[in-house]
């Protein structure tokens, strides 16, 4: 609907419908440095928002584009009759391929954090480890992360998307292949340091999803596809619930049968992570040949040399709505994950001898949560109500973790795998929203540098949570560890519902006539890119 009224509204500016003298867009992505190299392009741009009429600007300028007027039919209350030049944008069936193999090799990882913590007993039995060593293996992704992302993150925008991606299959291809080396009960330090491998790999994998989406999917379908590129993550998460107990069952009387299966894991793991890093190689690029939205067109204007990494962070940092979703997502997000690597163990000290249920709750529990992802992501895509999609699947995820809390030793297991597939659905649901409510709020910083925060602020809070609930439910029970996470995942409500939503990135796409707002010092010009106010969506085609 969105591509087709402005197709419409080109039309009629081509057949001779009166001009709109709004001033144009403004963009800035630059660093404040670099401006003297940019003088003339910037004095242009003064005088032609200067000839415009002191009337007509600030009628425009006091416009602002909510959650509510997304949703009007003509685009937030833009102007039926405008004249303007055409921005082409174009997509092409390539993008399947990319979102196809990321996802994949996005599971592959995913599987690897938590093949461990589903059968914590076999591995401390196999190694003779206790708990926590164990736990340590699925906590190293979080450690990981923190440190490594800044670089991550300066390297996908510097270098681009292809490297970061190559990178992140890669390391996860290295990393599998060196457990199969570790299977022996003296060789833990070598599965350790495999695993350390694989959560370097992590750093450049959870950051792209929104960066995917965004660079090769149009303006109607991003939010989707963002989910897509989530829901590979989540999808081998589930598959690590669900595999490790059925192929390395408990046999502790026979040590060789749990080396021969731990064997079997690893090498497969080590045989399809090769695969699909050689696949990564064959398709994955940094962009098509032309953008696939208006927004993705104008950033495409702005040469590599005017992005200041520092400065893109320094934005964020002072984008008060962005710091407030921050916090919560990482709350809601870290609360997952320690309910994720905690659940064997709160499993088995409810229900004896269960391994094999434990991993399939915990596969209940994401599965749910793959189904809530896209149904998210094609609610977002359809009405653009970032903000209260947010906060009401996140109210429900609190209401979810309550309910989990106290029905847990309730001696019903099958109770538990419904209550794990109403607590997965909202809160594995939650992971993209965070993702593509951060990109608008935050437009036109880079979709990566928002998402890795986003992540490292997760993978924070999962540490902390993650050592807190374990020793709780060690010393407690799980009952004082989930009610712990219920009265932090209440607190991330109240966060939420104070973020201030402004559709950046959805205004630009629209075509709505009004300065975004440049997080910089008074004395700092900017770096003007001129957007025009419609544009036109060529026919699929392939590349």
């Amino acid at each position: 609907m969105v591509a087709g009224e402005l197709v419409q509204e080109h039309v009629r500016a081509d057949s001779g419908a009166a001009p709109d003298r709004s001033p144009p867009l403004s963009i800035s992505r630059k660093s404040p440095e670099l401006e003297p190299q940019r003088g003339a392009q910037t004095s242009a741009s003064e005088q032609h928002q200067a000839s415009a009429a002191p009337g007509e600007q600030s009628g425009e300028s006091g416009r602002e584009a909510d959650e509510s007027e997304a949703m009007l039919p003509n685009g937030a209350g833009k102007p039926e009759d405008q004249e303007c030049r055409t921005l082409e944008t174009k997509l092409y069936y390539k993008r399947f391929a990319v979102l196809t193999v990321f996802s994949l090799y996005s599971l592959v990882n995913a599987f690897q954090w938590i093949q461990y913590s589903i059968i914590t007993n076999v591995f401390t039995q196999f190694y003779g480890v206790t708990n926590d060593k164990i736990d340590w293996l699925s906590i190293v992704y979080m450690v990981a992360y923190v440190p490594l992302i800044f670089p991550a993150t300066w390297l996908l925008d510097r270098r681009g998307l292809r490297l970061t991606a190559l990178l992140g299959s890669g390391l996860n291809c290295a990393g599998a292949w060196l457990k199969c080396a570790s299977v022996s009960p003296d060789l833990f330090g070598l599965t350790v340091t495999a695993q350390v491998i694989c959560s370097v790999a992590q750093v450049f994998i959870l950051g792209l999803p929104s960066r995917i989406a965004s660079v090769w999917f149009g303006p109607r379908e991003v939010s989707t596809a963002c989910a897509m590129a989530v829901l590979g993550n989540q999808l081998g998460t589930a598959i690590g619930f669900l595999l490790p107990p059925v192929l390395v069952p408990n046999t502790p009387d026979d040590q060789d049968l749990t080396a021969y299966n731990i064997r079997i894991m690893f090498f497969g793991t080590a045989a399809v992570s090769t695969v699909l890093f050689l696949l990564a190689l064959a398709v994955i690029k940094d962009r098509p040949p032309r953008p696939p939205s208006q927004a993705q067109a104008v950033l495409c204007d702005c040469l590599p040399e005017d992005y200041s990494y520092r400065q893109s962070m320094c934005n964020l940092i002072k984008n008060k709505a962005f710091v407030l979703l921050l916090i919560s997502y990482g709350i809601l997000t870290g609360a997952f994950y320690s309910v994720s690597t905690l659940l064997n163990q709160m499993i088995m000290h409810c229900y004896q001898n269960q391994e094999l249920n434990a991993g399939r709750i915990g596969l209940t529990l994401v599965v749910a949560g793959m189904v809530g992802s896209i149904l998210c992501g094609l609610w977002l895509d359809h009405t653009k109500t970032y903000k209260m999609t947010t906060l009401i699947v996140y109210f429900l995820s609190f209401v979810g973790m309550v309910i989990f809390t106290f029905t847990l030793d309730l001696d019903n297991i099958y109770l538990v795998f419904v209550t794990a597939g109403v607590l997965g659905f909202f809160m594995t649901g939650y992971l993209p929203l965070g993702f593509e409510f951060g990109v608008e709020i935050t437009y036109p910083e880079s979709e990566g540098t928002s998402s890795g925060l986003l992540n490292a602020f997760a993978q924070i809070f999962g540490i902390i949570f993650t050592l807190i609930q374990g020793r709780l439910t060690t010393d407690y029970g799980p009952l004082v560890g989930n009610i712990f996470l219920s009265v932090w995942i209440f607190l991330g409500i109240i966060l939420t519902a104070l973020i201030k939503s402004e559709l950046k990135r959805h205004n630009v796409n629209m075509g709505v006539e009004r300065p975004l707002p440049v997080e910089c010092s008074p004395e700092e010009k900017s770096n003007d890119v001129t957007i025009p106010t419609s544009f036109s969506f060529s026919r699929e085609t392939s590349i």
